[in-house]
């Protein structure tokens, strides 16, 4: 039985990241399927996170998937190293995102180590949002793809439900100096989830 595609995109990035947890990611390249439970994921809250790419509104050719409305994927370069995939969600111009930071492997397992030569385990494959992007060879081509509508790029809907509260841990996001002044406080806020105890979870 085909599974149906994910598209509880449009609400809060708080409530999307939530139920994002437990779908299955997927990406085809040449008519097979690399996909992974998604297990890690961060909100974004738009103009008054100072995290976010649309923090104060900026707007530029690099972030404008993120200001498309729910359901589009914004994929950024960063550090001149990786890529790092994005779900926007919320309404047309509200610039809210939820980074996808790591999957469960569970096809095109074989193709996938290929793509990512140095890691050694399949804990280590997907368990970070650049090493899941080279793993699944996710570029700014499909950057402002419709996850809703796309052969390349979707999310399939395997719970109808979100997972349950007690599964799921909340931590600060990563990567954020809480001593930088330019955090004003948003360094702490619990903004990852993640599936307790899942050993694909980024270390």
């Amino acid at each position: 039985m085909k599974a149906r595609r994910f598209l509880a995109m449009e609400s809060d990035p708080e409530t999307v990241a939530t139920r994002l947890l437990g779908q299955r990611l997927v990406r085809v390249l040449g008519g097979r399927r690399l996909a992974g439970f998604i297990v890690e994921v961060e909100a974004y809250l738009g103009a008054a996170d100072r995290a976010a790419h649309t923090y104060g509104g900026r707007r530029s050719a690099r972030n404008e998937a993120m200001y498309l409305p729910g359901g589009h994927a914004y994929v950024y370069f960063t550090y001149g190293m990786h890529y790092c995939l994005n779900v926007v969600c919320g309404r047309q111009d509200e610039g809210v995102a939820v980074l996808i930071r790591a999957i469960e492997p569970v096809e095109g397992i074989e193709m996938m180590f290929r793509h990512r030569p140095r890691a050694r385990t399949e804990t280590d494959l997907c368990s970070g949002p650049g090493k899941l992007t080279q793993a699944l060879r996710i570029d700014r081509s499909l950057d402002g793809v419709d996850l809703r509508t796309s052969p390349d790029l979707f999310i399939e809907q395997v719970r109808k439900q979100a997972i349950s509260r007690r599964l799921v841990q909340r931590s600060a996001r990563v990567g954020l100096n809480p001593t930088a002044a330019w955090t004003g406080g948003w360094a702490e806020r619990a903004l990852r989830y993640f599936i307790r105890g899942n050993p694909h979870v980024s270390r």
